[in-house]
C-alpha cells in the first residue's frame, strides 16, 4: 500500500512538473498586462512603459501598461492577485507593497502572496528646502531645528510614507523635533517648499532635480552612501554627520503560484531591458539606478524589506492604519 502512495505522489509530482514545463512553453499566449498603483508620468509609470515596450517586443505579444491607482498601490496588487496566476498578469512592484503589509491592518495580501521576477531600480531621496532657507547644508538645518524646537515643518505623503520615515529618522538621529503637514502627493509638497510654506521635503530625486537646477529650491543632502553623478555637489546625510541611508526600489513582480519556468524566461527579459539604452538612459538622467538581481535574490530583497519596515515602523513609533 505504500508503495502504490508513493509512486501516486511521484506521478503527481511529475504530471505537475510536465504542467509547469508546457506553460512556460507556450507562453506567453496571449497580450500580458502590467498593472502599475500609481499615475501616469510618475517613478513606477515610466520605467513600467519602457519595461512593457521591450517585453512586446522580445516575447511577441502585446503588453499593456494599465495605471489601477489608489490605496497606496493595493489596489493594483490586489487586481494581480485575482487573475490567473499565469504570468499574463504582472505588477510594476516598489517596496511599498511589502511595507503596506504591516502599515495597514486590512491589507487583503500577504508577502508571499507575491512572486519575484526582478528588480529593476534602485533611487534615493532628496532633502529639499526653500531657496531663502538659510539651511544651506543638512547641519545648518539641525541648528535651526534645534533654535526652533517643533517651529519647521515637513511635507509628508501619508502615513508610514517614506516622506515621512525620513524626517522621522532624522529626529531620532538629531534629537530636533518637526511638525509634518500632509499632502496628497510629493508635488504638492515640493511647491510649497518652492513658495517657502514649507521648510523641508523628502522628494524622490526625480521630481527635486529640475527645481533644484532652476534654483528654484535647495537640495541640502542625499540618502544615498555616496554622492550621485547626477548630483555631484550635493553631500549625503553621512557626510553631514547624520547616519541614515534609505532608498527606494522597484522591480517586476507576479503572483505567487506562477510556475518558475515563467518567472525565470521574464527575469531574462527584464533584465534586458534594463540593460537597454533606451531604459539607462531615461533612468540615469534623474538619478535612478538601473539594477537587476535573479528570482531568488529579489525575492530576498522583498521579504527583508517587509522586515525592516515592520521594525522602523514600530521603532518610530508609527501606528498601524485601518
Amino acid at each position: 500500500m505504500l508503495k502504490v502512495v508513493v509512486r501516486i505522489a511521484a506521478l503527481a509530482l511529475c504530471g505537475a512538473a510536465a504542467a509547469s514545463a508546457v506553460h512556460a512553453q507556450t507562453y506567453p499566449s496571449k497580450p500580458i498586462r502590467m498593472l502599475v498603483g500609481f499615475p501616469a508620468g510618475g517613478p513606477s509609470d515610466v520605467p513600467a512603459r519602457i519595461i512593457g515596450a521591450q517585453l512586446q517586443s522580445a516575447l511577441g505579444q502585446p503588453v499593456v501598461v494599465e495605471n489601477k491607482t489608489g490605496a497606496a498601490g493595493m489596489i493594483a496588487l490586489n487586481e494581480m492577485l485575482a487573475q490567473p496566476r499565469d504570468g499574463h498578469t504582472l505588477l510594476l512592484c516598489s517596496y511599498i507593497d511589502p511595507t503596506n503589509v504591516h502599515l495597514y491592518k486590512k491589507a487583503a495580501y500577504k508577502v508571499d502572496d507575491i512572486a519575484p521576477v526582478s528588480m529593476i531600480t534602485r533611487a534615493y531621496y532628496a532633502i529639499v528646502v526653500p531657496a531663502d532657507s538659510p539651511a544651506n547644508t543638512i547641519k545648518d538645518f539641525i541648528a535651526l531645528a534645534k533654535s526652533k524646537p517643533g517651529a519647521l515643518n515637513y511635507g509628508k505623503v501619508g502615513s508610514g510614507s517614506v516622506t515621512e520615515i525620513i524626517p522621522r529618522q532624522i529626529e531620532k538621529e538629531t534629537g530636533i523635533k518637526m511638525t509634518g503637514v500632509t499632502f496628497r502627493g510629493t508635488g504638492p509638497a515640493l511647491q510649497e517648499v518652492v513658495a517657502g510654506r514649507l521648510d523641508f521635503a523628502v522628494s524622490p530625486l526625480s521630481l527635486a532635480i529640475p527645481l533644484y537646477n532652476e534654483k528654484k529650491v535647495k537640495i541640502i543632502a542625499m540618502t544615498s552612501p555616496e554622492r550621485l553623478p547626477v548630483a555631484k555637489d550635493v553631500p549625503t546625510l553621512k557626510e553631514g554627520g547624520v547616519n541614515i541611508v534609505n532608498y527606494g526600489w522597484w522591480g517586476v513582480c507576479a503572483a505567487s503560484g506562477t510556475p518558475r519556468p515563467i518567472l525565470d524566461a521574464l527575469n531574462k527579459h527584464v533584465a534586458a531591458a534594463v540593460a537597454s539604452d533606451a531604459f539607462k538612459s531615461t533612468m540615469q538622467k534623474t538619478g535612478v539606478i538601473p539594477e537587476t538581481n535573479s528570482v531568488d535574490a529579489f525575492g530576498k530583497m522583498i521579504v527583508d524589506t517587509a522586515a525592516d519596515a515592520g521594525k522602523t515602523l514600530k521603532d518610530l513609533g508609527i501606528e498601524q492604519l485601518d
